[in-house]
């Protein structure tokens, strides 16, 4: 999936325009990013957690008792 593929299921969901969509998508990657940039662990609410190692590779750890396909 990509980018515009999501805005406008934020669009559809959120009952916004897709433009505000995509603005609110850009705004949570940012902040996702610049997190992980500090040091900081960041939560995907339902599908898990990004962490930084200290060498810089990124760690994913999905949410105990979730299955995604």
């Amino acid at each position: 999936m990509q980018k515009p593929d999501i805005a406008k299921r934020i669009a559809r969901q959120s009952r916004v325009s897709q433009a505000e969509a995509a603005d609110r998508l850009d705004r949570m990657i940012h902040q996702i990013l610049s997190n992980l940039r500090k040091g900081k662990a960041t939560s995907l609410p339902g599908l898990g957690k990004l962490t930084r190692g200290p060498d810089g590779r990124l760690a994913f750890q999905p949410e105990r008792g979730k299955h995604h396909d």
